[in-house]
């Protein structure tokens, strides 16, 4: 078919971890239609879930034609949208990074040797992936994801006119981010954040708890006397059930940060 493959052979069983790490390490654009096949029944039909996907994330530049990427008209998206989907991915699918942080594998009983096309797996510090792409059309890009001391950051590098471009250009962009900002943690997931009273309620108050960790980016250097302050609205009605949400129009929650400047 053309592009990055393992020759799929039809006789062969592969699983889909195998799968993964052919799509994740070396593009396997054979490995993207057998599973997009799998999953959807077809790959045009799998194509469509792409492209509505794209459309709920807000993905507002980007049309799937095909689930590999190869070059067709029609087939376009932008910096950002490739930005708002791999915090999509990296968010709410970290196991993912089990298969973009591999650097060297083996498939079929070691006869088939991987290696990822994301150099800076190999050479960034801190580097999770994400994923690189070529064609002759969109040249060399690349999806960049590192984490350093709680602060994840993502790089999109597209249409640079070598592959060392891409990485450096990506690198360049992650240094800055890393060397500028910091990530502040003001509270950990389960933590009792208030105790409110609760109206017409068997029990008279409740504990508030974060469902998530919270926290903030802010500027290097500028983590000095900062304050946390949590101000909800105290007008609670019952009832309320264990683990329920409390929409925002009944809780305003606002972290403020203040610093010396």
């Amino acid at each position: 078919m053309g592009g990055s493959q393992i020759w799929l052979d039809t006789t062969e069983i592969l699983t889909v971890d195998e799968m993964l790490k052919a799509i994740c390490v070396v593009s396997a654009n054979d490995c993207c239609v057998a599973m997009a096949e799998y999953i959807s029944g077809s790959e045009e039909m799998f194509v469509e879930q792409m492209n509505k996907r794209a459309k709920e994330l807000g993905m507002n530049d980007t049309t799937f034609k095909n689930c590999h990427g190869i070059d067709e008209d029609g087939h376009v998206t932008s910096s950002y949208d490739i930005a708002i989907m791999s915090r999509e991915l990296i968010t709410k699918h970290p196991k993912i990074t089990e298969y973009t942080t591999i650097w060297m594998d083996t498939l079929r009983d070691g006869e088939s040797e991987l290696v990822n096309t994301n150099k800076l797996v190999r050479n960034y510090s801190g580097c999770t992936g994400l994923k690189t792409g070529s064609t002759s059309v969109a040249l060399f890009n690349l999806s960049a994801t590192a984490t350093r001391d709680d602060l994840s950051l993502i790089a999109v590098v597209m249409k640079g006119e070598t592959s060392a471009i891409r990485f450096s250009e990506a690198q360049k962009l992650l240094d800055y981010g890393f060397s500028n900002y910091q990530y502040v943690l003001c509270g950990n997931k389960g933590d009792a954040v208030k105790n409110v009273e609760v109206n017409k309620g068997l029990m008279p108050n409740v504990e508030l708890i974060l469902e998530n960790d919270c926290g903030a980016l802010i500027g290097k250097g500028k983590n000095k006397n900062i304050t946390s302050d949590i101000n909800i609205n105290n007008n609670i009605s019952a009832p309320i059930k264990q683990g329920e949400k409390l929409r925002r129009s009944k809780i305003l929650h606002r972290w403020e940060f203040n610093s010396n400047k």
